[in-house]
């Protein structure tokens, strides 16, 4: 390691020097109390910006060890920390002139949810944040002068005011961590009280805008059906009441823009922890939740389906279904069994994005096209069963079949954003328009096999021996924001898992396909064995594990069931 006092010489030797000379600026410096590594220096200053990052050790930083004793804490002073300093450094990006990139600080943008990060992480020794610099430049010439002037006055500033205890707003960090420790409270307290969600009284649910995550300002607060209502007693909140959805089958029901959508839009993203002013902080929902929909021409490989699809005019085995190109109620019934595999306890479907000929068929239709006809055993059917059989609960929303109504356990009307509780209202209905008897295939739960297959741009090649190999290729990751990514040639379309809320989470699904494809993919291992594999790694190592050399800023580590998602849509022979 050298000093700060080294590293300041080699930029003025380098000073008006060919781009390329940045190169041996990389290596590790000791600051007065932080280390700065430069640990990949950008090739031109139009190219991606170099990656920094700087180590604090706990023992200067000085922040308490009761906000860094978990893994829960840890990750939340991380999530605070790098809010303050993305705060800081917006202030002096892009105050160093030069070309292309020069000047550019540029740190993780977090939303309104807590997610892990490569961007600040907590080990219980120190703090480590990283970064992006665009390196000066006039031309494809060294400025390190402005160079200089990010590291030796910009920077110092930053860390400073972001990472020691001393100058950071305490009641701020204090809420942020106990906002975080209620929450996983009320989340441990589901299973216990056998509810599926929780949400809180006064939880403001609508958002700002179409495009913005923030809270709707003078819109309706939520407020619990007394039926519903039930209380705890959290760790620093206190008490807190709040809507208790039980596990089983739940209907949210009303009439249009009266806020069905918005309340599953807020229990979908219940599996993450909310900032304290979100609105959200205690909508709270099993970990595992998935929300579903259909989704025309999706890939499908290896799924057993049968539960929902049997009995093909052309004869195709649904145990082992492959297609290229699915329906909608194929792959509304894919993503299901997918869920399953994944482990989810809760399913979140919407009727506005299912396919209706997957979720329910109705009487007059039941006449028309016998059972033998048919090869789909619509969602209706097996919702009960799911639950009973398998353990899995089911929210729907549902606006224009009342035959859900025969099979729900819970129905919720939203009234002007208001929930009423109309499950006596409703079951004494159905008395009055019952359902037509069915002749339902035995529930059977679908065995899991499915091998990964190499992706199709492994490559054959001849060893020393002549002998043929397959090798995958070193593959490329490019990024298209949260809504997927291309591997080597592959497009990756994630577009409709919608629990995907930041494109760090898509960036480290890239690096998890690629990994997966170089080094696990092999035709033997199981898509279960596999992700197993990954989950594990990134359970006691994170993200860093999967990183060649330097950990890089700009990902954050997604749930199991995006981890499931994205691998089921990988396109492979």
């Amino acid at each position: 390691m050298q000093s700060a006092a080294q590293l300041q010489e080699l930029l003025r030797s380098i000073n008006r020097k060919s781009y390329p000379a940045y190169k041996s600026t990389k290596g590790t410096y000791q600051f007065k109390n932080y280390i700065l590594s430069i640990d990949h220096v950008q090739g031109d200053p139009f190219a991606s910006p170099s990656h920094v990052s700087i180590r604090i050790r706990h023992t200067d930083s000085r922040i308490p060890a009761e906000y860094y004793q978990d893994t829960l804490t840890k990750i939340t002073l991380a999530d605070f920390l790098t809010r303050q300093f993305e705060r800081q450094v917006s202030q002096y990006t892009f105050r160093a002139k030069g070309s292309g990139k020069s000047g550019l600080i540029l740190v993780t943008h977090c939303g309104q949810e807590v997610l892990s990060r490569t961007a600040c992480q907590i080990t219980d020794q120190e703090i480590v944040v990283r970064f992006f610099i665009g390196f000066p430049a006039n031309g494809r010439t060294i400025n390190s002068a402005e160079l200089e002037k990010i590291l030796f006055e910009f920077l110092p500033v930053c860390v400073q005011k972001s990472f020691f205890y001393r100058n950071l707003n305490s009641k701020e960090l204090e809420k942020h961590i106990h906002t975080a420790q209620d929450q996983e409270y009320i989340r441990q307290q589901l299973p216990v009280r056998h509810l599926c969600a929780f949400v809180a009284d006064n939880a403001i649910l609508p958002r700002e805008s179409g495009i913005s995550s923030k809270p709707m300002k003078n819109c309706v607060p939520f407020a619990s059906p007394e039926s519903l209502r039930i209380t705890m007693e959290l760790p620093h909140h206190g008490t807190i009441t709040g809507m208790g959805i039980p596990c089983g089958i739940t209907l949210i029901v009303g009439g249009g823009y009266h806020g069905k959508s918005t309340l599953l839009n807020a229990l979908e993203l219940g599996v993450y922890n909310h900032i304290p002013g979100d609105g959200r902080e205690y909508v709270i929902t099993d970990i595992s939740a998935q929300k579903l929909r259909s989704e025309d021409g999706r890939f499908i490989k290896d799924v057993d389906i049968s539960m929902f699809i049997n009995d093909l005019p052309n004869k195709k085995d649904t145990r082992n279904f492959y297609t290229e190109d699915a329906s909608g109620s194929t792959s509304q019934a894919a993503a299901i069994i997918e869920g399953i595999q994944s482990g989810s306890r809760l399913f979140l479907l919407d009727e506005d994005t299912s396919a209706t000929n997957f979720m329910v068929r109705d009487a007059f239709m039941q006449k028309v096209i016998l059972r033998e006809k048919e090869p789909i055993t619509p969602f209706l059917e097996r919702a009960v069963d799911l639950h009973t059989k398998a353990g899995i609960s089911t929210i729907l929303v549902a606006g224009s079949s009342g035959a859900f109504f025969h099979i729900a356990d819970t129905v919720i009307q939203m009234d002007n954003y208001i929930p009423v509780d109309i499950t006596a209202k409703v079951k004494k209905l159905c008395r009055d328009f019952p359902l037509p008897a069915s002749d339902t295939p035995a529930f059977v739960l679908p065995q899991n096999h499915r091998i990964m297959t190499n992706p199709p741009t492994a490559k054959t090649h001849k060893d020393y021996y002549g002998n043929t190999r397959n090798q995958p290729e070193r593959l490329k990751v490019k990024n298209h924001g949260c809504d997927g990514f291309s591997l080597g040639k592959q497009e990756i379309d994630l577009r409709y898992i919608e629990q995907l809320i930041d494109s760090e989470q898509t960036a480290s699904l890239g690096l998890l396909l690629k990994y997966a494809a170089e080094h696990l993919i092999d035709g033997k291992r199981t898509i279960d064995e596999i992700i197993a594999f990954l989950a594990s790694h990134l359970e006691k190592e994170g993200l860093a594990f999967f990183f060649d050399g330097y950990t890089s800023c700009g990902y954050a580590i997604p749930r199991i069931q995006e981890i499931y998602s994205c691998f089921n849509r990988c396109r492979r022979p």
